[in-house]
């Protein structure tokens, strides 16, 4: 029988959004960028409905812009940062929240700051699942690349649809019907 702390549980877990940002996300390939911001939509609003603490982070704002809008109105205020890793922002240790042991972790760029701030949390003792079609890069190559690094490392590979059915538990949960509209 497989341990279930392979799965996500809405009372363990804190969704970490990584540098959506304008600027960043213009770089991105424009149908994987357009996938990615609906399924970090998806589960900002079932992690909100669930009362799943959210952190959100932008890289070097001045230069990349900011939260796209589309997330941002739905979004508390970012962490700003220069670091690639998540967990050397100013705040960071601050808004983590250490009784809740799995991190969920979407945003951009898969290879650089995802990975960074996985493989750091992994080595602070936190469960990680990085979701899979909420990663991006430039490349896809890279964004791969970064998975396959991460699997090897100790993260759990998910999606969106996982996390959220995982969230639920149960089809009998009061918020069933409303967020498992969010993936049709």
């Amino acid at each position: 029988m497989r341990d279930p702390s392979w799965l996500c549980a809405a009372e363990q877990s804190q969704l970490i959004i990584i540098d959506v940002q304008e600027r960043l996300a213009g770089a991105m390939p424009p149908e994987a960028m357009t996938a990615v911001e609906k399924q970090i939509g998806t589960l900002v609003t079932a992690a909100t409905a669930l009362a799943i603490p959210v952190i959100h982070t932008e890289q070097y704002p001045q230069g990349l812009g900011h939260t796209l809008p589309s997330l941002r109105e739905q979004l508390a205020q970012p962490l700003e940062k220069t670091c690639f890793a998540c967990t050397g922002a100013e705040g960071f240790n601050q808004h983590i929240q250490r009784n809740r042991r799995q991190v969920i972790l979407c945003g951009i760029e898969a290879h650089i700051c995802v990975l960074q701030t996985a493989i750091e949390l992994l080595g602070q003792g936190f469960q990680v699942f990085v979701v899979e079609d909420g990663v991006c890069s430039r490349k896809d190559s890279n964004r791969r690349n970064a998975l396959d690094r991460l699997w090897q490392a100790g993260a759990h590979i998910s999606n969106t649809e996982s996390v959220l059915f995982e969230w639920l538990r149960d089809a009998s949960h009061p918020d069933f019907r409303t967020l498992s509209k969010l993936i049709r």
